[in-house]
């Protein structure tokens, strides 16, 4: 009886937009993510938190205008809410960090992340509260990770095990060839994750049979591209849905990919330095006809990352920005999607989302035009996070995740940070409403 009466008594959550109100965004330039070119005048109506109709305004019907709360965009820009299709949000939990990050994002008008892999106990909380809009949010998409049993000894698992024993917690496991995968993947299922992570430590045939049980129960699967001693071609003929981190693509010409622990040789980067290498064109031909996502990551081989707190310093002669960029290139040309991920928190005193500094990458060291950024920033990055029914694109029937702009994005991609509003859902977040982050915002309490 109890239970009954906390439920009628329950307030609707805030974040999510009354059903049947509907509110049109009259007269914008549309940009719409299908890569149709902008359309000028034009009309989004929202029933709740979902697209009802786009059209020209001319064509509205005027008893549909009269019903509907109408915002002005003449003269604004009107584009998908944009997805980061790579971050870490608990690794090591930190809420405060978490949140801080999140309400940046939102308010910069990124709609949605995928969460690869973390800390699941934390990660599924932020999910429920940005979900009901008891935090500012974009909406989370996360992985159970699955490796081989050497990686946890690496810090990081035992930071996002606390409680448990790495490899042996639903969201974090160790994987063998004597392991009964339908319990494992069941288990990993459990976290509510959309997808399984191979991370390490796996052979082919071990990741191939990971990745056969994940589809056959419903999750996608998301791979690092090598997973020593696994290589690129071996996680694509695995049929897994998307391969992270460009740099990790440089082992595909190798006969022979060392195990996670066992020395990994130099390797001579000059064989990617022009975007032709024969062996990567094999290896995107077929990710091409599979349909296999990049998740080139090339902002966090950059020398921004110098600093950081979040990942180690890359080694001297590594694989860099410029080396991933050409790699990114010669994927771009042969027609693999790629998505926006960014795998790397910036410095709190940057007001903008982390992913601006991955488009803006894309752009300059693989060469991506402005509208392939933009598509890899919402339409792909939806696919990545197996959300391209309902996120990607401003389209009849999909959430109403939207950014309004003062300026073009095509022509400077600089014109995203002339965000005015982000609509999540349908609910409008204002620019002007948002608070600047703080140290004390991004550091442990």
């Amino acid at each position: 009886m109890l239970f009954c009466c906390a439920l009628s008594q329950a307030a609707t959550p805030s974040g999510k937009a009354s059903q049947g109100k509907l509110t049109l965004f009259q007269g914008a330039t549309l940009i719409d993510g299908t890569g149709a070119p902008p359309r000028a005048d034009m009309d989004v109506l929202v029933e709740g938190e979902r697209i009802l109709r786009v059209l020209p305004d001319a064509e509205l019907a005027p008893a549909v205008r009269a019903k509907a709360k109408a915002i002005d965009l003449h003269g604004r820009f009107l584009m998908p809410g944009m997805i980061d299709a790579h971050v870490h949000l608990a690794t090591p939990p930190n809420t405060r960090q978490a949140e801080a990050i999140l309400r940046r994002d939102l308010y910069g008008g990124v709609t949605a992340v995928r969460d690869m892999a973390d800390d699941l106990r934390p990660v599924g909380e932020l999910t429920r509260a940005s979900l009901v809009g008891e935090i500012p949010a974009p909406d989370i998409y996360y992985a159970a990770l699955m490796a081989g049993p050497d990686f946890f000894t690496d810090e990081r698992a035992g930071q996002v095990s606390v409680g448990g024993t790495p490899g042996h917690v639903p969201w974090m496991q160790a994987i063998t060839k004597d392991t009964e995968l339908p319990l494992a993947v069941a288990r990993a299922k459990g976290t509510w994750a959309t997808a399984i992570k191979l991370y390490a430590d796996l052979p082919a045939d071990l990741a191939a049979r990971i990745t056969a049980e994940a589809h056959r129960q419903g999750l996608l699967v998301w791979a690092h591209a090598t997973l020593y001693p696994a290589k690129p071609s071996d996680m694509v003929a695995a049929g897994v849905d998307a391969i992270s981190h460009a740099c990790l693509l440089i082992r595909e010409p190798d006969a022979h990919v060392p195990g996670w622990n066992d020395p990994h040789a130099p390797v001579d980067l000059t064989k990617f330095r022009h975007s032709d290498n024969p062996a990567l064109a094999r290896l995107f031909n077929e990710m091409v006809r599979r349909g296999t996502i990049l998740d080139a990551t090339l902002w966090a081989y950059s020398a921004d990352t110098d600093g950081s707190t979040t990942m180690p310093p890359l080694p001297p002669g590594s694989c860099d920005d410029t080396v991933g960029g050409e790699i990114t290139a010669q994927a771009y040309r042969a027609g693999v999607p790629i998505d926006a991920g960014t795998d790397f928190i910036g410095d709190w005193t940057d007001q903008w989302p982390d992913l601006f500094h991955e488009l803006a990458t894309l752009a300059a060291k693989a060469g991506m035009p402005n509208d392939a950024v933009l598509k890899s920033a919402t339409l792909i990055s939806a696919r990545a996070a197996g959300q391209q029914r309902d996120m990607g694109s401003i389209e009849p029937g999909k959430l109403a995740n939207m950014v309004v702009l003062a300026r073009n994005p095509l022509a400077d991609l600089k014109n995203l940070r002339s965000v005015l509003m982000t609509v999540k859902r349908g609910r409008i977040y204002t620019r002007n409403a948002f608070v600047p982050l703080t140290k004390d915002d991004i550091t442990d309490r």
